[in-house]
């Protein structure tokens, strides 16, 4: 399947409406860089190329939508049960569970778009890594992890600190499936000590010979980085590319990422674009690219970035000797790759549990087997029986029509499992369920 939305697009919007609207494995590569839940108001300076580029990086119950969670219980149980447990770490109005709900549904939709070869990156700071390495591995699974990359950087600290400097970011490479991309030649650093031996069991090619023309060779080849990277300063250090974006992201780091998960010709997904650092370094690299964000201002930075740090030199113009051309939309794609008439159907289920007689766990899951594994997980003696399933598009509205016709408490409901069952087999959708349905 192939992406519907012309090369060098930015959408201006909110990046979960775009995720939503592109085809399913269209993407070879997601980077995002999204907010780090700093609990603060970022501002660029006045008198920047950013002047008016600002974000929220506060996250609290405002930011979450029902819907979401409702979805994440229904879909992704994990990812449920790891926003529940942080609740109970921090209480039930916890910043970090509104942040990682955020966080969670645009994951899952980057992780869709993902071609099966593709990587995504994710960059934070250690505000938040812990949390989202957890729900990194719930959404593309943890034997898909390849990397924890530790950016390190230097800068003033202040005179009363009382810890170590804080001077690095995380980036995590996920893959999505066993076969992904790594271009470790592309992105091979000189040796600093000009004298160093590369060892001879980790190259094939001196498997055999150590002559002094192969080690010149290897030494001129450079070797593979480790995963923490010193080497790359912060971009407030390059009056170059300096924007006076807040948190703007040098285009080394990004060079380095596109150029090792990535080849000429493919497409780049960034949904938190900013200053469009990403963008920029996919221009420069031959790539395709596409920019989201909430701010117009990325649209109006790309513009200037691309002319100044790309084709100022009058290098890779268009075949017309133009600059190529910038594409802005604020309306999301539509998907191309489903019937958008066909209705959504999941199952309700019931599940029993041995030592509660009499009561059942009436609920929602798209894969039963996966939920009734979950349970099991929770439970030494593995004491859950799924007891019935029923797929069906009104799902939510069987779901309630059982909590309210029998006694609940926390979703478990009593009554006899054969009335319960007889019940949701004899459910009938109301003319308001079906308007609803319809939209």
């Amino acid at each position: 399947m192939q992406s519907t939305i012309k090369n060098r697009t930015i959408f201006c919007k909110d990046n979960l409406e775009i995720l939503q609207g592109i085809n399913t494995e269209t993407i070879d590569l997601v980077y995002l860089d999204p907010p780090f839940n700093k609990r603060k108001v970022f501002t660029a300076p006045i008198g920047t190329s950013a002047e008016g580029a600002s974000f929220k990086d506060i996250f609290t119950q405002e930011d979450v939508k029902d819907e979401w969670v409702q979805e994440i219980k229904e879909d992704y149980f994990a990812i449920h049960r790891l926003l529940e447990a942080v609740k109970d770490i921090e209480g039930r109005t916890s910043y970090n569970f509104c942040y990682l709900a955020y966080m969670a549904v645009r994951l899952i939709e980057c992780h869709r778009v993902l071609k099966d070869t593709g990587s995504i990156y994710l960059h934070c700071d250690p505000t938040m890594s812990h949390y989202l390495k957890i729900l990194l591995d719930c959404v593309c699974g943890e034997a898909n992890f390849i990397n924890e990359i530790n950016w390190c950087y230097t800068g003033p600290g202040s005179p009363h600190m009382k810890q170590f400097n804080r001077k690095h970011d995380v980036i995590f490479w996920y893959s999505k499936g066993n076969k992904w991309m790594f271009n470790g030649d592309d992105v091979r650093l000189p040796y600093k000590d000009s004298r160093q031996r590369p060892r001879r069991r980790f190259d094939t090619e001196a498997a055999n010979s150590f002559s002094l023309e192969n080690i010149l060779a290897m030494r001129q080849r450079g070797k593979i980085p480790e995963d923490w990277w010193p080497d790359i300063a912060l971009a407030v250090r390059s009056p170059k590319e300096r924007t006076g974006y807040p948190t703007q992201k040098p285009l080394a780091l990004l060079e380095r990422v596109i150029k090792a998960s990535s080849k000429e010709g493919d497409l780049v997904l960034d949904p938190f674009c900013g200053c469009a650092t990403t963008c920029v370094a996919a221009e420069k690299l031959n790539r395709q690219w596409i920019g989201v964000d909430i701010s117009v201002k990325a649209y109006e930075l790309v513009q200037i970035r691309i002319k100044d740090e790309v084709y100022a030199e009058g290098l890779l113009k268009g075949e017309d000797g133009n600059l190529p051309s910038i594409h802005f939309r604020t309306d999301p794609p539509q998907r191309t790759d489903k019937d958008l008439d066909q209705q959504a159907q999941k199952y309700v289920y019931v599940i029993s549990h041995r030592r509660y007689t009499g009561e059942y766990k009436v609920g929602i899951a798209s894969n039963v087997k996966s939920r009734l594994n979950s349970y099991q997980i929770g439970d030494p003696d593995r004491e859950y029986t799924l007891e019935y399933s029923m797929l069906t598009p009104y799902y939510r509205e069987v779901e309630a029509y059982i909590h309210a016709k029998f006694n609940n408490k926390h979703e478990w409901v009593s009554g006899a499992l054969a009335d319960i069952i007889d019940e949701m087999e004899k459910y009938k959708p109301q003319t308001s369920d079906l308007f609803n349905e319809k939209g």
